[in-house]
């Protein structure tokens, strides 16, 4: 007799995540995935040895990395409702009537973005390891080598792991479910 098997509708039973903690997505098998976020950085503002160095030294740091890894680039909602507030009570307690012009027109503008969705866009370097030695010091070296390269970096936090799943997941939509009272 064949067993039937019970398909589920939601996604997160195909997902193979345990648990989030301390900067790992510990998986079904006892894998951990973490990894570090890179501080962005506009490098073409730069003279161009500059641009060319900093492009050198990061070939150097992702030519020494002799495991799996994946870079990910993941947008993470902006919120400046407490700067939109600020600005409404520095406009309220302004007599002049230039500050008062410039502080409206700051007003606007930032309606103008939370009217676009605007987001902020960060940059991991994650891999996938069982020992947490290992993990601990990949995660010192990624650091250090991409601070030779000029890039700031530190490891993920559970936040930060949470923002990843929920865009692949979600397409960037946090999902907050509330207890349900019957």
């Amino acid at each position: 007799m064949k067993k039937k098997q019970i398909k589920s509708k939601y996604t997160e039973d195909f997902v193979p995540v345990k648990s989030i903690t301390n900067g790992m997505i510990i998986l079904d098998n006892n894998e951990k995935v973490s990894g570090i976020k890179i501080a962005p950085r506009n490098i073409f503002i730069l003279d161009q040895d500059t641009q060319n160095s900093i492009i050198a030294n990061l070939r150097n740091v992702y030519n020494m990395i002799d495991y799996e890894f994946w870079i990910v680039v993941a947008d993470r909602p902006v919120d400046i409702n407490i700067y939109l507030s600020q600005l409404q009570l520095l406009y309220n307690s302004t007599q002049d009537l230039a500050r008062r012009k410039l502080i409206i027109e700051d007003i606007n503008k930032a309606n103008m973005f939370t009217s676009n969705s605007i987001v902020d866009t960060e940059y991991f370097l994650l891999f996938k390891e069982k020992n947490n030695d290992i993990i601990s010091k990949r995660i010192r070296n990624l650091i250090s080598n991409f601070a030779s390269a000029g890039l700031n970096s530190n490891q993920v936090t559970n936040d930060d792991l949470r923002i990843i799943l929920d865009n692949f997941l979600n397409g960037g939509q946090t999902t907050n479910f509330g207890t349900v009272i019957g």
